[in-house]
């Protein structure tokens, strides 16, 4: 016998850039109904192109009028935009009190409910870049007013994009954040590095450009599929007196490890940092 689909709730992005494409997509594959979800923006062109790619979105230039039938609303804007959008929605939260799932960098779930009026619940998720192709890794963090069915929804909305951890510490997120939220970043600029060395060795930039980006994808898939740690793994691949042992032996000189040690660190920082630059309230 087959069994009833699962309910969607209905949803409120607020804000319609490439993270909200990215979840709407997700949403929709995995038979989420397009009428269900509204889209909040207020540029034209953002309207636009979610209007041709989901024809029964509900777009919206205002904010209320995407979220006041909504369940769950989700904040989809960059963090120093977030305080006005917020604070414009606060009449609404008190009436409706939906779920609260921001994904907007850095802000603390304190200042967002404090925003609202104090009494609603906030998920906050760090989803990452690869969530544009469904591949992304989200740490979410729940305040505790937030009920467990709450939680399983924030789960099932973020994991569209791919997986999710949870972490009980909402500071851990700015470590998140260094992490796997600009991780993509250290991972393309070591392709992108591993692309010049080759090309300056002698082989075609084309050949240098898929060995880059074919053994860097090669790696993560079998990181991710042995039950080995990566350090095991990067042992069985190092010979002793061997080419990936001289190689090594330069990152080493180099103390590679605490350059990347400081560099996560200062990512960390910045994270705290912007978090209470835009947290005020202004």
């Amino acid at each position: 016998m087959q069994q009833p689909a699962e309910a969607w709730p209905t949803i409120a992005l607020i804000g319609g850039g490439q993270m909200a494409r990215a979840l709407i997509g997700g949403w929709v594959a995995r038979g989420a109904p397009a009428s269900t979800i509204a889209v909040a923006d207020p540029v034209a062109s953002q309207r636009d192109w979610l209007a041709a790619a989901y024809p029964r979105v509900r777009l919206h230039a205002e904010n209320e009028a995407a979220a006041e039938s909504a369940e769950v609303w989700v904040l989809a804007v960059k963090p120093q935009l977030l305080h006005a959008a917020v604070r414009s929605l606060a009449p609404l939260a008190a009436q409706t009190r939906p779920l609260v799932l921001s994904i907007a960098a850095g802000i603390r779930a304190a200042d967002i409910r404090r925003w609202l009026g104090g009494e609603i619940g906030v998920v906050r998720a760090m989803p990452n870049r690869p969530a544009l192709i469904g591949a992304g890794i989200s740490a979410l963090y729940a305040d505790p007013a937030v009920a467990a069915e709450a939680r399983t929804l924030a789960t099932r909305l973020i994991e569209a994009v791919g997986s999710v951890v949870w972490v009980g510490n909402e500071a851990h997120l700015d470590a998140v954040t260094a992490v796997s939220g600009s991780g993509p970043a250290y991972f393309f600029l070591l392709i992108e590095l591993l692309e010049a060395a080759a090309i300056a060795e002698g082989l075609a930039p084309a050949v240098a450009r898929r060995l880059a980006i074919d053994t860097a994808a090669g790696a993560a898939a079998l990181a991710q599929s042995s039950a080995d740690e990566p350090a095991t793994l990067r042992e069985q691949v190092t010979s002793t007196g061997g080419t990936t042992a001289a190689a090594m032996a330069v990152f080493e000189a180099a103390d590679l490890r605490a350059i990347f040690a400081r560099a996560i660190a200062a990512a960390a920082r910045r994270s705290r940092e912007l978090a209470a630059e835009f947290g005020r309230d202004h």
